[in-house]
């Protein structure tokens, strides 16, 4: 054999060697990963019961400027869903019906059902108790209060027909109850599977060497502390500046709700689904790049003052976890 063709067997043999040696690598993260993280479930609490009557008037609501008090602002202005948008504007603050804006950023509904509870603050015990406020919050959809609302769609027919049709045993089936069942009924079909959920389910290629670096780092440098299980957060209300102040203390967070000092800076662990495509970041609005709120939340929350490659790859990792359909429409839109 000439020495030509044993130095191409050796590289050969060494390329099987690398191949192996980064599969097993794989499966030993895919591993680690399943024992802090689960793919996304089927069905969101509460599905059960929804009915495709109920889901379609959910989501005629949902678009509807009507339900707002100069026929301006719907559920969807502030969390679009058409085009490739991720559930939420990508605005620090929205504006509402009359051009006054909120003063917390607005989230996704992209998977919210999944979530121990609603809003920042985590007021909203579930979807449907969500769904009541905003119409009837003075800067965002504006309405008066709850008979006004009802009386308004009541006046249109194809609510009343909709309604009884979604809600056949009720008495009156068009209530502010059923309104806000309906919208939250449509919320729990807007499911957002990744990448992720592919590689957790034992698909080695799912994620790129980048991302399955960033993966490792997030692992190692705790940031399942707070973002893990199927939703990598979204479960827990934790102290927003654990360990450093946060830069904006103004907002107490769940303070407001409670009164107890015990829940100043307290807030809803965000869930990350969908994280890459639904800044600003923060309650506020104010994390103007994902890496810059990485390194934050590494430095208040952990206390670990992270590599620029470590950021890097953590935001790439994070890039695994926006819904196929949403990376679809986005390629697709480039």
């Amino acid at each position: 054999m000439s020495i030509k063709s044993n130095a191409i067997g050796t590289l050969l043999l060494l390329l099987l060697f690398a191949t192996c040696a980064h599969a097993d690598k794989t499966d030993r993260l895919i591993r680690k990963a399943n024992r802090y993280f689960a793919p996304l479930p089927e069905a969101m609490p509460g599905s059960e019961n929804d009915t495709p009557a109920r889901i379609a008037l959910g989501k005629k609501l949902y678009f509807d400027k009507r339900l707002s008090i100069n026929d301006t602002q719907a559920c969807a202005n502030c969390h679009p869903l058409t085009d490739g948008r991720a559930g939420m504007d990508n605005l620090p603050r929205s504006p509402g019906a009359r051009g006054e804006l909120g003063d917390r950023n607005t989230p996704t509904v992209l998977n919210a059902g999944w979530q121990i509870a609603q809003f920042w603050d985590a007021r909203a015990e579930n979807l449907a108790e969500q769904a009541r406020e905003p119409i009837l919050n003075p800067i965002e959809m504006g309405m008066p209060d709850e008979a006004s609302v009802v009386k308004k769609l009541g006046a249109l027919s194809e609510y009343a027909e909709a309604f009884a049709n979604a809600f056949a045993n009720d008495s009156p089936p068009l209530s502010y109850a059923n309104l806000a069942e309906a919208i939250a009924a449509f919320e729990r079909t807007l499911r957002s599977e990744s990448r992720f959920d592919d590689f957790l389910g034992g698909e080695k290629t799912a994620l790129t060497p980048q991302e399955q670096s960033g993966l490792a780092t997030f692992i190692k440098r705790n940031c399942i502390r707070c973002h893990d299980g199927h939703m990598l957060g979204g479960t827990l209300i934790e102290k927003l500046g654990v360990y450093k102040d946060f830069h904006n203390t103004g907002d107490q967070g769940r303070y407001r709700v409670t009164g107890d000092d015990e829940d100043r800076m307290m807030f809803k662990v965000a869930s990350l689904r969908n994280v890459t495509v639904t800044g600003p970041w923060f309650h506020d609005g104010s994390g103007e790049t994902l890496e810059d709120s990485i390194r934050i939340m590494g430095r208040i929350q952990l206390d670990v003052e992270l590599k620029e490659d470590e950021i890097s790859d953590i935001a790439g990792f994070l890039g695994a976890l926006t819904g196929k359909s949403l990376e679809k429409s986005r390629d697709e839109s480039e």
